[in-house]
């Protein structure tokens, strides 16, 4: 299993310029930039990135076919890709923060996402491939020109589609070059992955180095209240906390109920920056972070290596190590410690 980071959105490029040459350094295998709504775009802030390193995979995480049209994605992913001399790829995923802010929220059933997504990572690969294709008619999204990028000098970017959920998993094993799930525990691994065994059973050709990634948030600080006040005031933003909430498979039914019931005050603690969750016992607190996240002091990370093995063990190719506050700390603690056991 290779490892990854995934970096806050508000790094500037020149420092996640700095971040990637150390990562690469290190052995990193990729770098994603996050895209949220108010911060660095990150096709644009991985340019420094792609011009100082040489071998580190650089991707975009992650980006709805709603808030930019698979033309412009794969428009911008491809200019990154040549810059990076074949190195880039980007997370296609159905969107929530970003389109919120747009006034746009999702609407499952209206938008009908999994078609939506799919159209989105079938339209994005044709045009990123550079070769020469007739226009595209989806249903949900249409390209009314052939299109022929003739620039393209190098391998495509590598397209991932964003997915957790057993129809999503289906269809991006299907159709994508790679996965990436959000936040899936030890405990949803083996059912996720019988959703990936299915979809690329149904492929039109065998995958070509097909990736399965699992983003994981990190939180192992040298002062563990450290750790516990970062790992809770980003809670809200795990997987298994944020609708449709997967929550049965580690809490039973009251401590889900009381979870779900308090999720805005959770969700306060990102908001106000303060970390303190108001109405959830702190037992269940720590219940959540440590299921859900890498967390506690570097006295820790050899139960979090172990953890890591056991998700290798279950079908994971990557994982995607989710970055904080003071990143160069954590990616100097992963690089160290962390890469050398999968190396």
């Amino acid at each position: 299993m290779d490892i990854e980071i995934v970096l806050e959105p508000d790094i500037p490029p020149a420092q996640l310029a700095e971040i990637a040459v150390a990562a690469e350094n290190y052995g990193i295998r990729a770098l994603w930039a996050s895209n949220f709504w108010a911060h660095w775009d990150g096709f644009i802030s991985l340019v420094p990135a792609a011009l100082a390193t040489k071998t580190i995979e650089l991707g975009v995480l992650a980006i709805s076919p709603w808030e930019m049209h698979p033309l412009k994605i794969a428009n911008a992913i491809s200019s990154l890709n040549e810059l990076s001399e074949g190195r880039s790829m980007v997370a296609i995923g159905a969107g929530g923060g970003m389109l919120a802010a747009m006034g746009k929220p999702l609407n499952p059933k209206k938008q009908r996402i999994v078609r939506a997504v799919r159209e989105a990572i079938e339209l994005v690969q044709s045009v990123a491939s550079g070769e020469r294709h007739s226009a595209y008619e989806g249903e949900i999204f249409q390209l009314t020109r052939p299109h022929h990028l003739k620039w393209i000098q190098h391998r495509p970017a590598r397209i991932y589609a964003c997915s957790t959920e057993d129809q999503m998993l289906r269809m991006g094993a299907r159709v994508a070059d790679s996965l990436q799930m959000s936040d899936a525990t030890l405990r949803m691994l083996p059912a996720a992955m019988e959703s990936i065994k299915t979809g690329l059973a149904k492929r039109d050709a065998p995958a070509d180095d097909f990736r399965i990634d699992n983003f994981w948030a990190w939180h192992i600080k040298k002062d563990r209240e450290v750790a516990m006040y970062e790992a809770r005031r980003e809670l809200i933003f795990r997987g298994s906390m944020l609708p449709p909430f997967t929550l049965h498979h580690f809490l039973d039914e009251d401590e889900e109920k009381l979870v779900i019931d308090q999720w805005n005050a959770i969700a306060k603690a990102f908001w106000t920056r303060s970390g303190v969750i108001e109405g959830v016992p702190e037992p269940l607190v720590e219940k959540l972070v440590a299921e859900l996240s890498s967390v506690g002091t570097l006295d820790d990370i050899d139960y979090q290596i172990e953890r890591f093995k056991k998700f290798e063990a279950g079908g994971l190719t990557d994982i995607a190590i989710r970055l904080f506050d003071d990143p160069m700390d954590g990616l100097k603690m992963i690089g160290e410690r962390v890469v050398p056991e999968f190396s």
